[in-house]
């Protein structure tokens, strides 16, 4: 089976990312209030800010995780519409096609997938706790200096 050639139509695109309700991403970008001295790192990606403000510790992960981010946030909305696209049977076959090439051909960056939990902090990848976005050893530290809100040391 072949398709006629030709870009997907703008208009069923369009009205299919005008029908997806936005919801918040759980995805957040890189935490206001970890900033500490601000200094200003150029960035070199397409994909990254043209300046990014960063503060304490900053490490070349932190500002990948902090682009891939910004990408995935970016691009969700696009992304979901070409997926109900694909998966909307009431389409032509030619529109889900392309669609699904559309959606091949997308950076791998705006991807979910590519995202990992990192700690604010230090930026190690391992035994992040969640709820603080700290790793455990910065949870641990700041736990016992008191900086952290309704977390103590548990005694009984």
């Amino acid at each position: 089976m072949s398709f006629p050639a030709g870009p997907v139509p703008s208009v069923a695109v369009t009205a299919v990312r005008d029908m997806l309700v936005q919801q918040p991403s759980h995805f957040r970008p890189f935490p206001a209030s970890r900033k500490r001295d601000c200094f200003s790192v150029l960035a070199m990606s397409q994909f990254r800010l043209k300046k990014l403000d960063l503060g304490g510790f900053v490490n070349p992960r932190i500002l990948r995780d902090h682009t891939k981010r910004r990408t995935f946030e970016q691009y969700e909305p696009e992304r979901q519409a070409l997926r109900y696209a694909i998966r909307n049977t009431s389409l032509p076959q030619r529109v889900r096609a392309q669609a699904q090439l559309q959606l091949a051909n997308m950076h791998s960056n705006t991807r979910s997938t590519q995202i990992k939990n990192r700690c604010v902090a230090g930026g190690t990848a391992r035994s992040v706790i969640r709820a603080f976005r700290l790793g455990r050893f910065q949870f641990r530290m700041q736990a016992l200096a008191g900086e952290l809100p309704g977390v103590r040391k548990a005694s009984w």
